[in-house]
């Protein structure tokens, strides 16, 4: 009866792994299926490039094999050897887990925060933030792989692992804002040295899962919505020469829109002293000083406190109205000497 028990049992000749098209390499570890089947003493073992295997004896990890192809003996064998008690050549079959391992380089895996960071800026204090990019990784330890992560399953995915890898670049991200000391808008500006910096921070933690983290890319950082568009309001100001020329911009529109409007340029005064209004509230919320000018008459609140370059562009505006029909040619003969008269 032991004899035909030992003729009814299947050995395992061969091992190895091809990964499957359809999978598009996602798998990360895959143990070979043994069931009831049992290793040939001096079957083949074929570990492929971008492959690592791995023994299991009884729970534990006897051999780990890098690319090649073997013949099971007690010589390939010997760490399994002396669990089994092989020191005398006992050449019989056994029965040990195989796993395999995937050491391909995993690109294009992205990372984002899911919602916008709030940290501490020198320059705008208090913001949030948002920022998202790419990084690139690969199994390096399957050992360590398998005791820390993929454990005893039998197909262990990237998908599975990348939900935590996401999360650890993420919850570094504050942390590396407020320790660098960066404003935003130099961050920003240089994205290569903070993906660098990420990177170097987050490297332990991908090795204390064997793993190497090959590459880490930052594609953007942002404000939301709201506040980009408060800092994109605080750039244009700084972009026509701060206040000052900010208000003498709003006094040039206001005439364009008083012509437009019933009544000409009668209405030229309340709408410049509106666009001066608006200037002035502006510069209080900016900490800046606006310039004195609250004359009630829209050439007054022009020329108080004008520059002679500031008349000249206030000329070339009104007469561009002139090229565009909104005022006559005699209604700017009058506004333009008027405006010289004051100059003196």
């Amino acid at each position: 009866m032991a004899l035909m028990d030992f003729i009814k049992k299947q050995f395992i000749d061969i091992i190895a792994w091809t990964e499957d098209a359809a999978d598009a390499g996602e798998t990360m570890a895959w143990r070979f299926p043994m069931a009831d089947f049992e290793i040939q003493y001096g079957a083949s073992l074929t570990v492929r490039e971008t492959q690592l295997a791995v023994f299991v004896n009884e729970g534990k990890i006897a051999d780990v094999f890098a690319p090649g192809m073997y013949k099971l003996t007690t010589q390939t064998l010997p760490v399994l050897t002396y669990l089994k008690n092989w020191d005398k050549l006992f050449e019989s079959p056994f029965k040990s887990d195989v796993y395999f391992f995937s050491t391909r380089q995993r690109l294009d895996r992205k990372w984002g925060t899911p919602s916008a960071i709030t940290v501490r800026d020198r320059e705008f204090g208090m913001v949030r933030l948002r920022a998202f990019g790419l990084y690139a990784y690969r199994l390096v330890d399957a050992k360590l792989f398998h005791t820390a992560v993929s454990g005893t399953v039998e197909r262990y995915t990237c998908e599975t692992l990348e939900n935590q890898l996401r999360g650890m670049v993420i919850a570094h991200i504050a942390d590396l804002f407020g320790e660098s000391g960066i404003a935003f808008i130099d961050m920003a500006a240089n994205q290569e040295e903070f993906g660098r910096a990420l990177k170097a921070k987050v490297d332990p933690y991908f090795a204390q899962y064997g793993l190497a983290l090959d590459n880490l890319v930052v594609q953007n950082i942002s404000l939301p919505e709201e506040l980009q568009a408060q800092l994109d309001r605080r750039i244009g100001v700084n972009m026509i020469g701060g206040m000052q020329a900010y208000t003498q911009l709003q006094a040039a529109d206001a005439i364009t829109l008083a012509a437009k409007n019933e009544g000409g340029l009668a209405g030229m005064g309340a709408s410049l002293g509106a666009g001066l209004h608006i200037g002035q509230q502006m510069a209080n919320a900016l900490g800046q000083t606006p310039p004195a000018a609250t004359a009630p008459a829209a050439a007054a609140a022009v020329t108080a406190s004008a520059s002679a370059d500031e008349v000249v562009a206030t000329l070339e505006k009104l007469h561009g109205l002139v090229g565009k029909g909104i005022l006559s040619q005699a209604e700017f003969e009058a506004k333009k000497a008027e405006l010289l008269k004051k100059l003196g």
